[in-house]
């Protein structure tokens, strides 16, 4: 059966789960990734919903008593903060892959060598593409834009095209003749419309602008490009956006099977 003809998965009230895609279904698929997290001693950012954050390892994993531990600066005032809240997610970066899991009643355990926040095995975990795993050229008409104000120059609202873009960033063209940004600018609050359907609002930090070029992506006159970086996507915000890259690696590959 073909990909694009599955039937949608459903969530817990009968409606189409738009998270499916993403989620780790398998316990022992779930305990590799975790394995791995461990045994490569992957950073883990560790956050709560009243924004506390820390980051850490993940130190020990126990299939049988259904625990993990992450290892963490004992000095750090905002872990007692983390072990304290009823929402805390983790999000690591492996190669290509997001992966992101919440933590279950998390107990901060000290010693006299060592501090270590224990939780629940996570009875779900989500796996994202990222940036250089999958970058999406979009053709719609008209093109997708960001709106946003000039770091330097409040008052100027740029509305730049959309050149491409992922889970991880996206580019966009900035003409000649406007007022330059500088790389690792923090670009505070990034309007992005999509289609006449998909819109968010993200924080992004510009990571890179490359010299002007005759033409790149079919547009002229001397722009240059600006590589972005978002620097953390909502829910709804990063919900959005992967619902929509989801949707155009459809229509590529009825493209080419067409």
């Amino acid at each position: 059966m073909f990909e694009d003809t599955r039937p949608a998965e459903l969530d817990a009230t009968g409606d189409t789960d738009p998270w499916a895609p993403f989620r780790v279904g398998s316990a022992s698929e779930r305990l590799r990734v975790l394995r791995d997290l461990r045994d490569q001693a992957v950073p883990v950012m560790l956050h709560s919903a009243g924004g506390a954050a820390v980051t850490a390892t993940l130190w020990t994993l126990d299939a049988a008593q259904q625990s993990l531990s992450f290892n963490a600066d004992g000095a750090e005032p905002q872990l007692a903060r983390l072990a304290e809240s009823d929402e805390v997610v983790a999000v690591a970066y492996c190669d290509s892959v997001k992966l992101q899991f919440d933590l279950h009643r998390p107990v901060l355990v000290r010693s006299a060598t060592a501090c270590a926040l224990q939780c629940s095995l996570p009875d779900e975990l989500y796996r994202f593409q990222r940036r250089n795993a999958y970058r999406v050229r979009p053709t719609e008409r008209p093109s997708p834009v960001a709106q946003l104000r000039h770091p330097a120059q409040p008052d100027l609202v740029l509305t730049l095209r959309i050149i491409d873009l992922s889970i991880g960033g996206c580019a966009l063209w900035l003409p000649a003749g406007v007022p330059p940004l500088r790389v690792d600018t923090l670009l505070d609050e990034m309007r992005c419309q999509l289609d006449g359907e998909t819109r968010f609002t993200a924080a992004a930090t510009l990571r890179h602008v490359s010299p002007p070029a005759h033409e790149r992506g079919g547009l002229r006159g001397g722009g240059v490009r600006l590589g972005c970086e978002w620097r953390q996507l909502g829910g709804p915000a990063e919900r959005a956006l992967q619902r929509w890259i989801d949707q155009a690696q459809r229509r590529r590959r009825l493209l080419i099977l067409a």
